[in-house]
């Protein structure tokens, strides 16, 4: 476990370094300052729009943090040859990869922590009298835990595919399939034909479902919590994903040529 948190730690100090999520950030937050200033013929439900452009960018740029940041990992490693250094120490290849999945994960945490407490503080300056802080702290728990998941696919996908572009551009389109196209397969399904529909089916219930952690319109709408024994079950699909996917990461890496 020590080499594990060693090598996350060292991820995570990698973020701090880059621009990339300070310009995100940034971006971020001055699109939404500009949208809080506007007041539209005095409409107080504009607060739902403006908190849905905010959800939105967090969404956005969470999901270019997390593609971006663990797409360059592995093959970062090999291209500035510190991969053969890393693997002669008592470090095992199953080692590195936890530890990379953890520190990217934990990375990401710590921007959408910074990215919510910001919206927080926008939406409570608008909303003076509702303050739905567990409302927040289950959007945020069910985000972190989907990018988890996200994480975990970009790490196979850094050991499947030779460029860090190529493999994040083959998540975000898988990402976006998922979000958009995925969650209808389902009804799809049921105009196709045997064994078209099986195999849509058979699709439908292989991919992570990415939208089950889309809690955005509860935050949006104040509408009341989800019972907690759902957000566990949600939270414990989400772990047999990231599971799954870092399964395969270890079984390709262990066969991969580090040289």
């Amino acid at each position: 476990m020590k080499n594990i948190f060693a090598v996350a730690g060292v991820v995570i100090k990698e973020l701090y370094r880059r621009k990339d999520f300070y310009v995100l950030f940034i971006v971020t937050i001055l699109i939404c300052l500009v949208m809080a200033s506007i007041n539209i013929y005095d409409d107080a439900n504009i607060v739902r729009y403006l908190k849905e452009v905010s959800l939105d960018l967090i969404w956005l740029c969470s999901l270019v943090v997390a593609v971006t940041t663990t797409a360059r990992q592995i093959p970062a490693e090999r291209e500035n040859r510190t991969l053969l250094p890393l693997l002669a120490k008592p470090l095992t290849r199953t080692q590195l990869i936890l530890g990379k999945f953890l520190g990217c994960w934990l990375a990401c945490g710590m921007a959408l922590l910074c990215f919510y407490v910001f919206f927080g503080a926008l939406a409570a300056s608008r909303e003076h009298e509702h303050w739905p802080l567990l409302n927040y702290f289950q959007a945020a728990v069910m985000h972190w835990f989907m990018l988890g998941i996200i994480v975990a696919l970009a790490l196979l996908g850094s050991l499947v595919f030779a460029a860090p572009s190529s493999n994040s551009t083959i998540c975000f389109v898988i990402i976006g399939g998922i979000l958009f196209v995925g969650r209808h397969l389902d009804q799809q399904a049921l105009t196709l034909r045997e064994p078209t529909r099986a195999i849509v089916n058979a699709l439908y219930f292989a991919i992570p479902h990415l939208e089950f952690y889309d809690l955005r319109d509860l935050v949006i709408h104040n509408w009341p919590l989800i019972a907690w024994q759902y957000i566990g079950l949600a939270l414990l699909y989400a772990a047999g994903y990231m599971a799954v996917f870092l399964l395969g990461a270890c079984l390709v890496f262990r066969r991969k040529a580090v040289n």
